[in-house]
């Protein structure tokens, strides 16, 4: 008899470890997925300044867009540092408005829309636009495994015992789930 309670304590034992041991697999996935989108935010961050320089060549009278993208610009980087996943959101959801008004002024300046520079700095920051909503939604599945086995039982037991916790997920803010009015961002 005792030999048979020695042998399921040493089996929930080796459990309990297997099940500490993904949880914390699970929690530095998501770790590692927020960091993906940091070094991104942070490479986009850096090249924000130089697209609005070569746009105050050029946009004399368009100051309060270019304004706009600076000041989300600075929302985007406080968020970021403080790992505040719900401002994040929605200063990105302000940073793309801006940027999206921005291009679309370009439109009506074509010395700006021929620039060298102008476009390269265009081609990167939509190449970090894309790689930051491909890592954004790979840090929301990570969330998400997270989340759901902190809360399935019996993993549940050992994430309240070793205080694991939940994640917020990275939303949209609401401006940028709405569909985009193309005559609007040409006559801004």
């Amino acid at each position: 008899m005792g030999m048979v309670f020695w042998l399921v304590l040493a089996i929930l034992l080796v459990y309990g470890v297997i099940l500490f041991n993904s949880l914390v697999s699970v929690k530095n996935a998501v770790a590692k997925a927020w960091a993906n989108i940091d070094v991104l935010l942070k490479q986009r961050h850096d090249e924000l300044p130089k697209l609005v320089d070569t746009c105050k060549q050029y946009m004399q009278h368009e100051q309060a867009t270019l304004e706009k993208v600076i000041q989300a610009r600075a929302r985007v980087a406080d968020a970021r540092e403080s790992q505040n996943i719900g401002a994040l959101g929605a200063a990105e959801g302000a940073l793309r408005s801006g940027l999206g008004s921005l291009f679309a002024l370009v439109e009506s300046y074509p010395e700006l829309k021929a620039n060298e520079q102008f476009l390269h700095l265009q081609s990167r920051i939509s190449g970090l636009e894309n790689a930051i909503a491909d890592r954004r939604e790979f840090y929301n599945e990570s969330v998400n495994i997270n989340n759901v086995r902190i809360e399935q039982f019996p993993e549940l037991l050992i994430a309240k015992w070793f205080k694991f916790k939940r994640f917020e997920m990275l939303q949209f803010a609401s401006e940028e789930l709405k569909d985009v009015d193309i005559g609007q961002r040409f006559t801004a």
